[in-house]
């Protein structure tokens, strides 16, 4: 496997670029590796473990290759106590939407990239590889927020059940529902403004948010926890099991709705 991607010197030392570059050649990866698995037959699950040590070996290579004194967290590699003690830390999800991925025709998968420093995210990118569609944090190309839109707020949320609190927020705002796979897609949904509202509370780890939260509040959205407080990245714990990413306006509604079941 190699770590050449084709980068030139402005991308290798820009932390936001390489982040894109890094999502956006992992997604190019793993989508011709799932066009060639399905075309072979090959069954589910042989799909999705591929796609998700593939992404984990081109990425880890890749950073280990352009950031070496790094710490990296990733959902498929094992955990190590230095990166409490580290100033920069990649947070990363190799395939966000496994499931998603191991369907064919599914383009709800993502590829999350996130760079933590001292404190903050202070970069990141999601990969849509099925859309051909990279969102980054890169101020030169970053997302940029549209007028709110003339139609019913949409509420995105997951495929098979409605997390208690997305009906809490369905039922004070009047919203549509929209149903997408993974964490990555939908909130490049409502960074894209194909939804307005992605409220999640069962069950995440920082993987699953760091790069969307990153990308989402560089497009001018809203970000929090559901009690409204901030999220925490690069705790010793990965568990940070709810989110909320919506429109700046629609933030203190979404945040009323949740505070009247307590």
């Amino acid at each position: 496997m190699t770590t050449d991607v084709d980068l030139t010197q402005e991308i290798i030392s820009d932390d936001h670029l390489l982040a894109a570059a890094l999502a956006r050649a992992t997604g190019v990866l793993l989508h011709g590796i799932r066009a060639q698995l399905f075309s072979e037959g090959a069954d589910y699950w042989h799909i999705k473990d591929s796609g998700d040590a593939t992404g984990h070996h081109f990425l880890i290579d890749a950073l280990a290759h352009h950031r070496p004194t790094d710490a990296i967290l990733s959902e498929e590699g094992p955990d190590s106590n230095k990166r409490l003690s580290a100033d920069r830390v990649w947070i990363i999800d190799p395939l966000d939407g496994t499931k998603e991925y191991g369907e064919e025709g599914r383009s709800d998968w993502a590829i999350h990239v996130a760079l933590w420093e001292k404190g903050e995210l202070t970069a990141g990118a999601v990969a849509l590889p099925a859309l051909g569609i990279t969102l980054s944090t890169d101020p030169a190309t970053k997302p940029t927020l549209s007028p709110m839109p003339d139609r019913k707020v949409r509420l995105i949320t997951s495929r098979n059940r409605a997390p208690y609190s997305a009906i809490l927020v369905a039922n004070a705002i009047d919203c549509d529902a929209v149903r997408l796979g993974s964490a990555g897609a939908k909130a490049m949904a409502v960074v894209l403004g194909e939804a307005d509202i992605y409220v999640h509370d069962g069950g995440m780890h920082q993987w699953d948010s760091a790069a969307p939260v990153a990308v989402a509040r560089a497009a001018g959205l809203h970000t929090s926890r559901i009690d409204g407080s901030p999220f925490i990245y690069n705790a010793r714990e990965t568990w940070l099991p709810d989110l909320i990413i919506c429109r700046p306006e629609l933030a203190e509604p979404v945040l009323q709705a949740l505070r009247s079941d307590r």
